[in-house]
């Protein structure tokens, strides 16, 4: 079963954007030996555009995929995000490359054990679910078969990300927990994910700037690369590495592996006027995720672990692009 995640325009690359010009992007898919440890905080590409949607043109829409390489069997615990880890989105607006607005994203697993009777025990089922999901997000938080679910809570960060003024981004209602969609484990589960992913994008008040939009969840993959054959001592004919076969047009071409390929993405729209410094239309931004330095647990209650700060960054992605392809294996750590 082949279930990759649909792209959407709200999650489609990435390091200084000029508003009214171009794209850039950062990308890195488990290169990293260290990175390889915890792909939780793995982050694959960072992407930055003016939102071209009718009616949006006064947006900047911002992505970060997080968690590689996602496949679409990849049951029966999928792929949630750390909900020890914090993951954001870095604006620099004086070209000095230091953040001065932040958007931080905090995930939370809510679990719920739905078991059944068998014998007269009461015995768990190894399933994210165990009845069909949808058709919406509301549902998902009154649905007593969903096993496990994961909400987030987004603040925005003005000045320095540790130290700086924060305040919670909301929804319409004034709430500041969000909903991430189950992934798509197959028809059977979630009829129309489309629909049920398409009903994860919130409408949000940003302090300070106004509205915009989020939404956090699986998607299908969209950056393009020849991932096996670069790394099988660079297994491809001249014609492939320049693209001149019309690298991802064709689906039976297997020029981009990625294609049956999921991440996870992070995506936030928020006004031009939020972002930029005075009349300077030039800004710059970056993700990252961070994980607490240790872990300590209770003597005799291993189930209440003590976490303890400071978070130390573990995955960044930004300008410029730097590939594996030729960049010294142990220079990545």
């Amino acid at each position: 079963m082949n279930t990759a995640t649909k792209r959407s325009a709200l999650a489609v690359a990435v390091a200084g954007i000029c508003l009214g010009a171009s794209l850039s992007q950062a990308s890195s898919h488990r290169e990293a030996p260290f990175i390889t440890e915890v792909p939780k905080v793995d982050g694959t590409d960072f992407y930055m555009f003016r939102s071209y949607e009718t009616g949006r043109e006064g947006f900047v829409t911002l992505i970060a995929n997080y968690l590689p390489l996602q496949d679409a069997y990849g049951g029966p615990n999928y792929f949630d995000l750390d909900e020890d880890a914090i993951y954001e989105i870095h604006v620099d607006n004086d070209g000095d490359a230091v953040e001065d607005v932040t958007f931080r994203f905090d995930f939370e697993t809510v679990n719920q054990d739905f078991t059944l009777n068998i014998d007269g025990t009461d015995v768990a089922i190894p399933l994210k679910t165990a009845a069909a999901l949808g058709p919406d997000a509301t549902a998902d938080a009154n649905n007593p078969a969903l096993q496990s679910r994961q909400t987030y809570s987004i603040d925005v960060i003005r000045g320095d990300r540790r130290t700086g003024t924060v305040q919670a981004v909301t929804d319409m209602s004034g709430g500041t927990d969000f909903s991430k969609p189950a992934d798509n484990i197959g028809s059977k589960t979630i009829s129309k994910y489309t629909d049920y992913a398409k009903s994860h994008v919130n409408d949000i008040n940003i302090p300070g700037c106004g509205m915009g939009r989020v939404f956090v969840g699986q998607r299908q993959e969209a950056f393009a690369v020849n991932l096996g054959e670069i790394f099988d001592l660079v297994n491809l004919p001249l014609e492939d590495v320049a693209g001149f076969n019309g690298r991802g047009t064709d689906p039976n071409s297997n020029l981009d592996i990625l294609n049956d390929k999921n991440v996870t993405s992070l995506a936030i729209e928020v006004p031009i006027e939020c972002l930029t410094a005075g009349g300077e239309p030039v800004i710059g931004g970056w993700t990252t995720a961070s994980l607490r330095q240790a872990r300590f647990s209770i003597p005799n209650q291993p189930n209440s672990p003590i976490l303890i700060w400071a978070k130390v960054r573990l995955s960044r992605a930004e300008l410029t692009l730097r590939s594996p392809a030729w960049v010294h294996l142990w220079s990545m750590k």
